[in-house]
C-alpha cells in the first residue's frame, strides 16, 4: 500500500469520529438552546398573561359602569332638575354621553374589536333616542314631558342595544375566566 494511502486512511480515520462527535454535539445543543428559548417564550408569556388580564378586567368593569351612566334613565335622573325646558335636557344629556364616552376611549385597547363595536353602536343608539324624542316634541316643553316621552318610548322599544352591550361585556369578560 503505498504511503500517500495510507495517510488518507488515518486521516479519514480521525476526522469520521471526530465530524461524528461534532454533529451529535452540534444537535445535541440546538435542541438544548430551542427548549430554552420555548421556556423562556412560556415564562414571557405567563407573566404578560398575568400582568393584563387585571387590566382588562378593569376594563370591562369600566364599560359596564359606562353603559349604566348612559342610559338614558340613569342621565334622566342625574340630570334633570325642576324648571329645566326639554332642549336644556337633550343637550345635557348629549353632553353628559360624549364626556363618558372620552373618559372611557382608552379601554378600546383591553377589549376586543367586536366588543368595542357594540359599545359604539350603543352610544349611537341613545344619541339617537335622545333626538329621536326630541324631535317629536314642541318647542318650548318643558323636561318633565320630555323625560315622560323619553320613559315611553324606551318602553316601546324591543332589545336595547345597552342590554346587548352589557351581555357582551359579561361574556367576553367570562372567558378570561
Amino acid at each position: 500500500m503505498p504511503t500517500w494511502l495510507a495517510v488518507i486512511l488515518e486521516i479519514i480515520k480521525v476526522t469520521v469520529p471526530a465530524l461524528i462527535v461534532f454533529f451529535t454535539v452540534y444537535f445535541l445543543v440546538k435542541q438544548y438552546l430551542e427548549s430554552q428559548y420555548k421556556i423562556r417564550m412560556l415564562d414571557f408569556k405567563q407573566n404578560q398573561q398575568s400582568a393584563t388580564i387585571p387590566l382588562r378586567l378593569q376594563a370591562y368593569e369600566r364599560l359596564s359602569l359606562f353603559c349604566e351612566r348612559i342610559s338614558i334613565p340613569g342621565l334622566v335622573l342625574r340630570l334633570r332638575t325642576e324648571g329645566m325646558s326639554a332642549s336644556d335636557l337633550r343637550l345635557a344629556m348629549m353632553i353628559a354621553v360624549q364626556k363618558e364616552f372620552e373618559h372611557n376611549i382608552t379601554q378600546q385597547v383591553y377589549v376586543s374589536d367586536k366588543l368595542w363595536q357594540i359599545i359604539k353602536i350603543s352610544r349611537d343608539d341613545v344619541i339617537n333616542s335622545i333626538n329621536l324624542v326630541y324631535n317629536d316634541m314642541e318647542p318650548g316643553t318643558d323636561g318633565k314631558t320630555y323625560s315622560k316621552a323619553l320613559f315611553s318610548f324606551l318602553q316601546e322599544q324591543q332589545g336595547v342595544p345597552l342590554d346587548t352591550a352589557l351581555v357582551a361585556i359579561k361574556k367576553e369578560a367570562s372567558l378570561l375566566m
